[in-house]
């Protein structure tokens, strides 16, 4: 299969440790875009220059989950885009399984894979394609073709819900195939993505982004009372959390 009709698109966030890891399992026939969010210039300039088919853009701001994948999104040129959490592990034959699962369903517009930890993956055990409502967001898989009014993420979340966000549009506005195919294996390590040093830095902000993102899709999806209702319970903690982290 030609992998050149792939690009990968990673968000990176004080992610060194992993990335190299991550881009080590990349053909490097595969053309690569990483969004560095924590303005590591140091980062970007060694990673351009150990990976000759790398481009890393530098935001002037942390632009959270889905504006930077946007990014990433509206610079790709070929078929197909994949989009990679930094702490992910393609396997040898991932992404010839991705163009295999796109020839045989060509009118998809997602394709998502199943993560090889062997920890909880049950379902389809013949290792059948099956439709689903929506996906992981450690690794989508996007026919471009079906995305011409470039409507990708919604700007609006800075972390959490986007993947949900994005899965529902397309049912409700398209009613656009999304697919898991078991056959498709990465390995993802989660909640490991961001250097030791950084991690207080992301919990002071963790709870706010997960309310906020609630409220947001709720809001979206439903209605605003609706999507009062439902956060209104851990408002106050997440607020006093909050405060709490600032004062340490």
């Amino acid at each position: 299969m030609i992998l050149e009709n792939i690009t990968i698109i990673i968000v990176t966030y004080a992610s060194d440790k992993k990335i190299i890891s991550c881009l080590d399992s990349i053909d490097k026939s595969v053309k690569v875009i990483i969004i560095e969010n924590s303005q590591n210039l140091k980062l970007k300039e060694s990673l351009e220059a150990r990976y000759s088919n790398l481009d890393c853009l530098i935001p002037e701001e942390n632009l959270g989950y889905s504006k930077a994948n946007n990014l990433g999104l509206n610079r790709v040129k070929t078929k197909y885009a994949l989009i990679l959490n930094p702490d992910t592990l393609l396997k040898k034959n991932t992404l010839n399984n991705f163009l295999q699962t796109a020839k045989k369903y060509p009118d998809f517009y997602l394709i998502g894979p199943i993560n090889d930890q062997g920890k909880n993956f049950k379902k389809n055990i013949d290792n059948k394609i099956f439709e689903v409502k929506n996906l992981k967001g450690f690794a989508i898989f996007f026919n471009m073709e079906k995305f011409k009014d470039k409507e990708f993420f919604d700007d609006n979340y800075f972390l959490y819900f986007e993947e949900m966000d994005l899965c529902r549009t397309i049912k409700l506005k398209h009613n656009g195939k999304i697919f898991i195919d078991p056959n498709i294996k990465i390995i993802h390590e989660g909640a490991s993505s961001v250097a030791d040093n950084y991690i207080e830095e992301i919990e002071k902000n963790r709870n706010w982004h997960w309310m906020w993102s609630t409220f947001y899709y709720h809001k979206k999806f439903n209605n605003f009372f609706y999507a009062l209702i439902l956060i209104s319970p851990n408002l106050f903690t997440s607020i006093f959390s909050g405060i709490l982290f600032y004062d340490q």
